[in-house]
């Protein structure tokens, strides 16, 4: 997904000057606000905490211990599969050679942008225990960075032999963000296994109906 943004953006005037048939003035236009969505990025970035943490907000207390562990676990499969759609929308967006759709690719994209970073960086802290976030963070940006060197092939290869269509590396970079569907396919099949460790440890996985949460009585 990171190389998917990064392609957009690298290859972003070529592709307004093609669609714009090199009309200057028109190309300056869709530039100012691209510009204008990037500064917008802020506003969004809230937005996947607010799913990550939508089973925090009722009356009852977060559980703790395991149980807590699987109830943020669980809020992240919503939070994956958002923010993979979002990024196969994006890319279908970019790939269609209108002009006027890219106004719908600017949104997305830095959506998408804003829940892929964002994401990460809580999926980590959820998942696996904080002692090795450091380590997790630095390997997934390393990983990352290392995929997104793959846009320099991938320009060379629309300049050369695709002779300035992008259509089917498009179609392409399409097919591989599909492919991170899987994350949280198995992020929700490990939280189907922990569920079914906990019942078969005997922890209940729902407070029982009319159970409130004792007070401390004072001294």
């Amino acid at each position: 997904m990171q190389l998917r943004h990064y392609l957009f953006i690298g290859t972003l005037n070529p592709l307004l000057e093609r669609l714009a048939r090199g009309d200057a003035d028109l190309v300056s236009s869709y530039t100012n606000a691209f510009a204008f969505t990037q500064l917008c990025g802020v506003l969004c970035a809230p937005w996947n905490g607010l799913i990550l943490d939508r089973h925090k907000r009722g009356k009852a207390p977060r559980p703790d211990g395991a149980l807590g562990a699987l109830a943020d676990l669980r809020a992240s499969v919503l939070s994956l599969a958002v923010t993979v759609t979002q990024c196969v929308l994006f890319s279908i967006c970019a790939a269609v050679p209108v002009l006027p759709v890219q106004f719908a690719t600017f949104v997305l994209q830095v959506i998408s942008r804003s829940f892929l970073y964002g994401g990460n960086a809580a999926f980590l802290a959820v998942a696996f225990p904080p002692q090795h976030f450091g380590k997790l963070y630095g390997l997934a940006m390393a990983l990352s960075a290392l995929v997104a060197l793959l846009q320099y092939p991938c320009v060379a290869l629309v300049r050369g032999p695709l002779r300035g269509d992008p259509f089917y590396v498009n179609v392409g970079l399409i097919a591989v963000v599909l492919v991170a569907f899987v994350s949280p396919v198995v992020v929700a099949r490990e939280c189907r296994r922990r569920a079914k460790e906990l019942e078969a440890a005997g922890t209940p996985l729902a407070a029982p109906p009319g159970a409130e949460t004792p007070t401390e009585l004072p001294h």
